[in-house]
């Protein structure tokens, strides 16, 4: 369920409490956040989505977080502890925002997640379809526009 904290034209940011990532500080609550109020409904179903990711698919994106941070030229001289499972990447790293990549309420389920991580730069993830399509830096990029 969604907090709807401002909803105007252009703009429309929410709360909504996460089942298993967490925000800095361990909390619950990531933010929300549309294009336009009329996309509440796409962004309760990724909400939604969001709160009902499978083990597989979190382990899947956790896979995909250590592979961005240990190949990549940006987190030299950061070294990644030692870890028993690819979920401990989650004591590494905390996720605050989603961000609706939806045009209309009726559009395939999409969505990117923003995070932060140890590394001191953030991180993100891009869902699609039900399917991980992205986990690097550059999650903006597959942000869908209005033509």
């Amino acid at each position: 369920m969604i907090n709807w904290l401002h909803e105007e034209e252009g703009y429309c940011e929410g709360e909504f409490k996460s089942a298993f990532f967490r925000n800095e500080g361990n909390s619950e609550d990531l933010f929300v956040y549309a294009a336009n109020p009329e996309l509440s409904e796409g962004a309760g179903k990724c909400v939604d989505a969001f709160n009902h990711l499978s083990e597989i698919e979190i382990s899947e994106i956790c896979k995909g977080i250590i592979c961005y941070v240990k190949e990549s030229d940006r987190y030299e001289g950061y070294d990644l502890p030692d870890l028993e499972s690819e979920l401990d990447i989650l004591n590494y790293c905390w996720f605050f925002s989603l961000y609706v990549n939806m045009l209309r309420d009726d559009d395939e389920i999409s969505y990117c997640i923003e995070g932060e991580g140890d590394w001191g730069d953030l991180i993100g993830f891009v869902i699609s379809g039900g399917k991980l399509i992205y986990v690097g830096t550059d999650y903006f990029e597959f942000m869908k526009e209005e033509e």
